[in-house]
């Protein structure tokens, strides 16, 4: 019932955030359209219209992940992988784009910029591990940390882009996956140069202690670097 009132509660929200943005004036319009109880609302949406905004990121990565759960991906090269998972969670808010010019505009002050950058980290999270990565090491937070930006700039771009069915946006997309890949590709080029890989024998020595999070709190920022060093060395 709880998750029921929830999309209840957002559904009528979106009918307003146009108007109002993600504010209390468009949580109290929900709740009115609904019905729902004000102080049941409330314990659902504790901060309002900020919660409501959250949510609505958060059905994205949902939608998201049952959409790459549905469709057969392993025919693809592994940055076409990538790319096709940004492009569903762009389609999965395409239909509410002044939604999501509003939710940016409220996770960029400075009040939310953290919550913001949580969020934007989680649905790089939900990617990486819908596609399989098993990384244990600190390229689990390079990896996100990346595909974070690349996300983050795509949507911005989306939010600009008037060109039919969104093809600017797919080719842009797609030069920022190059981008990385580019990346990788030094990088790889690095630990194959005998020199440089002798310079680098100590940072990498290093990050190879790092570790992601355990548990079930795998979307979390901190990572458990104490534990690392602890299992490198059993």
């Amino acid at each position: 019932m709880e998750n029921a009132d929830k999309d209840r509660l957002l559904d009528a929200a979106l009918t307003h955030v146009i108007f109002d943005g993600w504010s209390d004036a468009t949580f109290d319009a929900a709740v009115e359209d609904t019905g729902i109880e004000p102080a049941v609302a409330k314990i659902l949406f504790p901060r309002a219209g900020l919660d409501l905004a959250v949510a609505f990121h958060k059905r994205g990565d949902a939608e998201m992940k049952d959409r790459l759960k549905a469709e057969t991906l392993s025919a693809l090269r592994f940055r076409d992988r990538v790319a096709t998972a940004v492009r569903f969670r762009i389609e999965a808010i395409a239909a509410h784009k002044e939604a999501v010019r509003r939710g940016s505009a409220l996770f960029s002050l400075p009040q939310n910029a953290a919550l913001g950058a949580r969020l934007i980290w989680e649905t790089s999270d939900a990617i990486w591990t819908a596609l399989g990565d098993a990384s244990q090491d600190y390229n689990w937070y390079t990896k996100r940390a990346t595909l974070a930006g690349v996300y983050g700039s795509t949507v911005l771009f989306w939010l600009g882009d008037s060109s039919e069915e969104h093809s600017a946006t797919w080719e842009f997309l797609d030069r920022r996956i190059e981008n990385v890949m580019q990346i990788e590709k030094v990088k790889a080029q690095v630990r194959e140069n005998p020199v440089a890989s002798k310079l680098l024998a100590g940072p990498a020595w290093l990050l190879s202690k790092v570790r992601p999070p355990m548990g079930a709190g795998m979307s979390d920022l901190p990572g458990a670097f104490g534990a690392g060093f602890r299992q490198g060395g059993e």
